[in-house]
């Protein structure tokens, strides 16, 4: 994992060692993600870790539609002075989501098993999501998390250029295989 000029805490491999174990475990029984071999796990933790090489430090963020753990799981890993709210509806990824953060530790992490509507308005200086839905109805879910200033980061794919039409104050991040879409609000 340390092919692509990425800077993080030597803790941070510990961590990411110890999630892929736990995520292969938990996915044989529970199907937690579409990523099954170690390979494809590393390749979904460098996609989620690779956003430090260009975010400023916050001191609160909040993925929303966590899943597995990625982005907000690996971005806590890689940022222990974020705090990080993981929201997760289903119960299965929460439920793992709270198993790694008690087994690697993580006190920079909360997990909530709720669709994110149901959570009481609150402001995050970044707001995350990757494979949840599109950009229009990602700015409408995080709207009651945002303050002036807070930073939006969606994991898009080539089609990111089609859903930034209408949107002012964003760049894209072009890496091999991610577009990333930094929102400043």
């Amino acid at each position: 994992m340390r092919e692509q000029n990425i800077t993080v805490d030597e803790r941070f491999y510990e961590y990411a060692h110890q999630y892929k174990d736990l995520l292969a475990k938990w996915n044989k029984v529970h199907n937690l993600t579409g990523a099954k071999t170690p390979a494809q796990i590393d390749e979904f933790i460098l996609d989620a870790i690779a956003p430090i090489t260009f975010l400023p430090p916050v001191k609160t963020a909040m993925d929303i539609g966590t899943g597995a753990g990625f982005p907000g799981m690996i971005l806590a890993m890689g940022m222990p002075n974020t705090h990080f709210t993981l929201v997760e509806p289903l119960a299965k990824r929460a439920s793992f989501l709270q198993f790694v953060k008690a087994d690697l530790g993580l006190e920079n992490v909360e997990v909530k098993s709720v669709r994110v509507q149901q959570l009481p308005s609150q402001p995050y200086d970044l707001i995350t999501s990757r494979a949840v839905t599109d950009t229009t109805m990602l700015l409408q879910l995080s709207e009651p998390f945002r303050h002036e200033g807070s930073l939006l980061l969606f994991y898009k794919g080539e089609k990111v250029y089609d859903e930034v039409s209408k949107l002012s104050n964003y760049k894209i991040i072009e890496m091999v295989n991610r577009h990333y879409l930094l929102i400043e609000s």
